[in-house]
């Protein structure tokens, strides 16, 4: 799972839950694939994202490295943080683990990469 997925997930679906965001990240393997850079994607997709869980998330995992806590202005403009964001969203791939729920403690297993946000039906609202 690519920290660009994680930080789009919630689990407010489940019964009790208000925001059930974000889930905390809990990884028992990672793996670092190369993928290639594309600055104007990256460019347009960081206005989308919320960053400071998106730190939280890479700094959780041990890969924060030297990622700003915060966007730059002008970020657009400065190839080394669009290259570090591009790594951290894209080449970071938590491949085991899981994701928790923020308020119910429900967590979600993290297969190969997947993460399977299925609710019994019990869970749902």
């Amino acid at each position: 799972m690519k920290l660009i997925t994680h930080n789009m997930l919630t689990s407010k679906c489940l019964k009790g839950v208000v925001t059930g965001y974000p889930l905390s990240i809990n990884a028992t393997n990672i793996n670092i694939t190369e993928v290639d850079y594309n600055p104007e994607f990256i460019t347009r997709i960081i206005p989308k994202l919320d960053w400071e869980v998106l730190w939280r998330a890479a700094d959780s995992i041990g890969h924060s490295d030297g990622l700003p806590q915060t966007i730059e202005p002008k970020f657009e403009e400065n190839n080394e943080f669009l290259k570090k964001a591009h790594r951290v969203l894209l080449e970071v791939d938590i491949e085991e683990g899981n994701l928790v729920c923020p308020e119910s403690g429900r967590r979600f297993p993290i297969s190969k990469g997947i993460p399977n946000m299925l609710l019994t039906e019990a869970e749902v609202q």
